[in-house]
């Protein structure tokens, strides 16, 4: 039995329902994420795992325990939020400790615990600092040792990071991924960065209009959308009109070169849609890439070790990512090129 069951969780506000049939198993120690843009139900999702949200309809299981009806406070669970919520008037060693204390720890064992949690997020030399003497990164990193402290069975991360800088979000999502991971603990993040989810999740759940899409590794959701929302919402998408030549044995045409998709598909028309990530193409000839199709390089963009060019295909605009190499510049813009592409790279586009 999976160690949290969300099973068949909907939530009306009104004749508005923001969450539908909603259902996730997660194991224990899991990294899971809830991703999607902005009023997808995500977090709605997030508050009633929590408990401040009611179901309208569903269960919640943890543990093998029934949570749906119980208070916020009786579910054993950590809370992170976007704003850091810590207490002005308090030390971040008392921010630490206030569900200990709250829940009646004995001082020593109290703070015998707080000095574990200042230790596992580096911030030991701080504990009697306020929290507008700390950074940005720093007031998060104690909320997420408060969230730890009481040891909850499930931590809940809504947007912890949004409100940081680039160079921190980096840095600090990458810490809390290393004290989820030496902790075990089992733990559900909201975001809007697919960037975000994808570095750090075992498995994503992209959630569009209340639904749960498509729910899979990072690597599934990335190159086997199964949806259309899915493709277009994570990374960035190349789409191509093509001609159906055989749909049992995968023959269609792009910009009037043959292309072959594994495994056939059905097809309910003489044209469909597919589409290829930009590092699916390839600039000029490659072995392994069967079929050859002409462009005109319409933009340059060096970002380092990657270059993106665009590029017109067949009166489309199509983006495509290259290795730098020093010895080897880039095209300039009106440049005629040939490009690789190979079906077995194709995402066939439905929903």
């Amino acid at each position: 039995m999976s160690f949290l069951t969300i099973s068949h969780l909907e939530k009306a506000f009104g004749s508005n329902l923001v969450v539908k049939d909603f259902k996730l198993e997660v194991e224990k120690g899991e990294f899971i994420s809830l991703l999607g843009p902005s009023g997808c139900g995500k977090t709605t999702v997030l508050r009633m795992m929590a408990g401040f949200e009611r179901p309208t309809s569903g269960r919640i299981r943890i543990d093998g325990q029934e949570v749906t009806g119980l208070k916020a406070n009786a579910r054993n669970i950590g809370m992170m939020f976007q704003a850091y919520a810590l207490f002005p008037n308090l030390t971040v060693a008392d921010n630490v400790g206030f569900g200990l204390k709250v829940k009646g720890v004995a001082r020593t064992e109290r703070e015998a615990r707080v000095a574990e949690m200042l230790d596992l997020i580096s911030l030991s030399d701080m504990a009697g600092r306020f929290p507008f003497q700390l950074s940005g990164g720093q007031q998060q990193r104690v909320a997420l040792a408060r969230a730890l402290a009481p040891s909850p069975r499930v931590l809940l991360l809504d947007e912890p990071l949004s409100a940081l800088d680039a160079k921190v979000r980096v840095s600090l999502r990458n810490e809390i991924r290393e004290i989820q991971q030496r902790l075990g603990i089992t733990t559900i993040f909201v975001t809007h960065d697919q960037e975000e989810a994808m570095s750090i999740s075992d498995r994503i759940v992209v959630m569009n209009a209340g639904i749960a899409d498509q729910v899979g590794s990072p690597f599934e959701i990335y190159n086997r959308p199964t949806t259309r929302f899915v493709a277009n919402f994570v990374g960035t998408l190349n789409t191509f009109s093509v001609k159906v030549e055989d749909s049992n044995l995968g023959k269609v045409r792009l910009a009037g070169q043959a292309l072959t998709l594994p495994g056939g598909f059905a097809s309910s028309g003489p044209e469909m849609a597919i589409a290829l990530r930009p590092e699916a193409l390839r600039l000029g000839r490659e072995p392994g890439y069967e079929t050859v199709v002409m462009g005109r390089i319409e933009d340059v963009h060096f970002m380092g070790s990657i270059i993106r060019l665009r590029a017109r295909v067949a009166g489309e605009s199509v983006v495509m990512d290259t290795f730098n190499r020093a010895d080897q510049p880039p095209p300039k813009p009106g440049t005629e090129v040939e490009i690789s592409l190979s079906g077995k790279d194709a995402i066939i586009l439905r929903g």
